[in-house]
């Protein structure tokens, strides 16, 4: 029988609170870690002299080993414990951000991003699934949501924190790669107070897979955050350099700014969101979304940056209900001796939005230049949003299982 990583049921002690909120935190902290490069790319493609093109493959690099990674340690979690698989992801982030930090040429930065990569693939359905059986009141709903939060939350905070850093503190691609690995301390000490996992736990390597009674949930959730985070990949890489030509400011801050604010909103929008039925988020977040995305082509169209700013704040807000309504739906549905594992699964589709699209948007500037290009991203993915709204309409409320539809007690550890 597969291990029960879920907390004890009964009212929360202070303890399972601190281990909970620490897990958000350790989330939090190797996202934002993953993300300071984010404004930074540009002085880098300045001084190593590289186009736009090989700053999406440098961002394709990180997904491409994350993946596989996430494949792996969900399921390893599952059966040898968080833990195991948590305290190595945290010491490959740091060695990815010391290789930042010491980088003295592009090579390096498709180093550091492979580090963080495997560290974050490592990472991620462990984290989400540890958030969910350690809620104080069993609520995966609410884990969700903390996840979701925390998970945007990093993504925002990461360009923020290299942009202020690097703008206005000495040495601005050293610093902020030393103030990541000082905050991934607590982190990995978060991860060392984890429960240990049962006795009798063995993974078995096995082909990737989703549950048969998961699958339509997977699908239809999956899609819509494909395209959701489609849209975070073209932020957090070109959209800095796509603020600097309309506003014609160098400034590294404000470029992470914009990148922040979309974060921002989407994590504001989650928090509006919570206990909200999960496709009702999903429609609302794509009707969203769509609309953003037309802002977004319209900004550059006419070189507008506060209409930019409005795409931001739009695109945000459906993001962050996007995502939000496809993680609950699937974490819900998702069998508990397999949660990690589809977790993991519904991260990769996810990445695959946050690296794929963005590759091409990039070989398209090389030829039309980057406001052509992400005018044809952005018009491409809202009409691919308004085709997913059609498809959900027509295939009806799509169904999380009933038993998974309410927060449920967490089961009582084996002995």
């Amino acid at each position: 029988m597969p291990p029960d990583h879920r907390a004890s049921a009964g009212p929360a002690s202070a303890p399972g609170r601190w281990r909970f909120w620490a897990t958000a935190y350790a989330l939090l902290v190797l996202l934002a870690g993953t993300n300071l490069p984010t404004p930074l790319y540009r002085g880098y493609a300045r001084e190593f002299g590289f186009s736009p093109l090989v700053t999406t493959l440098i961002f394709a690099a990180y997904v491409a080993v994350l993946i596989p990674s996430l494949l792996v340690a969900g399921p390893l979690s599952d059966a040898a414990g968080r833990r195991r698989v948590l305290l190595p992801a945290v010491a490959v982030a740091a060695l990815g951000a010391l290789v930042f930090a010491l980088a003295s040429g592009t090579a390096w930065l498709f180093a550091a991003r492979v580090l963080q990569g495997l560290a974050l693939g490592a990472a991620s359905g462990p984290l989400t699934a540890a958030l969910a059986e350690l809620e104080p009141g069993g609520d995966r709903r609410r884990a969700a949501l903390v996840s979701t939060v925390a998970s945007v939350g990093g993504l925002g905070l990461g360009p923020v924190l290299a942009g202020a850093l690097a703008e206005y503190a000495p040495a601005p691609r050293v610093l902020p790669f030393v103030v990541e690995i000082a905050l991934l301390v607590p982190a990995a000490a978060a991860i060392a107070a984890l429960p240990p996992a049962p006795p009798g736990g063995r993974w078995r390597p096995r082909r990737p897979g989703v549950p048969a009674p998961v699958r339509a949930v997977f699908a239809t959730s999956g899609t819509a955050s494909f395209l959701a985070f489609a849209v975070i990949g073209l932020f957090l890489t070109l959209v800095p350099a796509y603020v600097s030509t309309l506003s014609g400011s160098g400034n590294l801050l404000l470029g992470g700014a914009a990148v922040a604010l979309m974060l921002l909103c989407s994590a504001l929008a989650q928090l509006a969101g919570y206990g909200r039925e999960a496709r009702a988020l999903e429609l609302a977040g794509l009707s969203l979304l769509a609309a953003g995305l037309a802002l977004l082509a319209l900004a550059g169209g006419i070189g507008s940056l506060p209409l930019l700013l409005a795409a931001a704040v739009i695109g945000g807000i459906g993001q962050g209900l996007a995502f939000l309504g496809g993680l609950t739906a699937v974490s819900r549905a998702a069998p508990a001796g397999r949660h990690a594992e589809v977790l993991s699964g519904f991260y990769v589709v996810i990445y695959l939005g946050v690296g794929l699209p963005v590759v091409g948007v990039g070989l398209l500037a090389l030829s039309a230049g980057l406001l052509t290009a992400v005018q044809w991203f952005a018009a491409v993915t809202a009409a691919l949003c308004a085709v997913v709204l059609i498809v959900f309409a027509r295939g009806g409320r799509g169904a999380v299982p009933v038993s998974e539809d309410r927060p449920r007690k967490a089961a009582a550890p084996r002995p």
